[in-house]
């Protein structure tokens, strides 16, 4: 855990041992980049402290994307320092009974609205959660200004989140699609197709080391069988269709140099099969 707060002119940094770093607080919203909205964001949390250092994860997710921000969200929050702040600003003013919390979880806090999305992006369970806007209440269109970022700024700041708001015993979950495996077969779904038109699936390289040992595979999908998997997306000649195990652990499906989702016909969703000879 984090122990103390240092605050210098300008600077805010945390020790952790005998590390240092400045306190962090990262932004992943649907606001895109053409308005105000991320700047006044941005704003709101440096003026509560101007030694937040601020990064954007990203403002293009397409409006209301819970799956594609908790996918986004799930396969980077681990990479940043423990005591991060990542405040969550897609489908921000949630539906109509969604509270506005704050969440504490792998050593890492979280800030957005109670929509479902936190569920998405770890089976861990909960260190703290409070619900936000209690203490004095408002009303806002703009709860990632006036609510999110006040909150992810004294949290960045040492204060701590049990001083935030009420507690809360649990928070909403959704369900997302789930890799089956058996002995003799894996089946998995697209859960993205990302910027490149890669299909990026649920299949983790886990489950396939576990049970590809010494057995002949083949990868079927979209009326296509493979039995080879890559380890570098460069191994396929232009326009041929490669699959590897990319950094996240997953199964990605592409074509090199082209669009594997248009050429191939796969969307999201779309099932992969892994079928293991005996």
């Amino acid at each position: 855990m984090l122990q103390k707060c240092l605050f210098l002119p300008g600077k805010l940094t945390k020790e952790h041992g005998e590390h240092q770093y400045m306190a962090i607080i990262t932004l992943l919203t649907d606001s895109g980049t053409n308005d105000h909205y991320v700047a006044a964001i941005k704003a709101k949390i440096l003026s509560v402290n101007p030694g937040i250092r601020i990064i954007d994860i990203t403002h293009a997710i397409a409006p209301c994307d819970l799956a594609h921000a908790a996918f986004v969200l799930r396969g980077i929050f681990r990479d940043f320092p423990k005591g991060t702040v990542h405040l969550v600003g897609v489908h921000a003013t949630g539906n109509r009974n969604d509270a506005a919390i704050a969440l504490q979880v792998e050593d890492h806090f979280f800030v957005g609205a109670d929509n479902g999305l936190f569920g998405l992006i770890t089976d861990r369970a909960q260190q703290n959660l409070v619900e936000l806007n209690t203490l004095t209440a408002s009303t806002t269109t703009f709860p990632e200004k006036e609510i999110f970022a006040p909150a992810a700024a004294r949290l960045a700041s040492g204060v701590g989140i049990t001083s935030l708001g009420k507690p809360l015993p649990t928070f909403k979950k959704m369900i997302d699609r789930q890799m089956k495996a058996t002995r003799k077969q894996i089946t998995g779904h697209v859960l993205r197709v990302d910027n490149f038109g890669n299909l990026l699936t649920n299949i983790t390289k886990e489950a396939f080391d576990v049970l590809s040992q010494d057995k002949v595979f083949t990868i079927q999908f979209g009326g296509e069988k493979f039995r080879k998997i890559h380890t570098q997306y460069n191994q396929a000649e232009e326009g041929e269709c490669f699959i590897v195990f990319n950094s996240l652990g997953l199964l990605e499906i592409g074509i090199y140099k082209g669009n594997a989702s248009e050429l191939l016909g796969l969307e999201y969703d779309s099932v992969v099969n892994i079928i293991f000879e005996e």
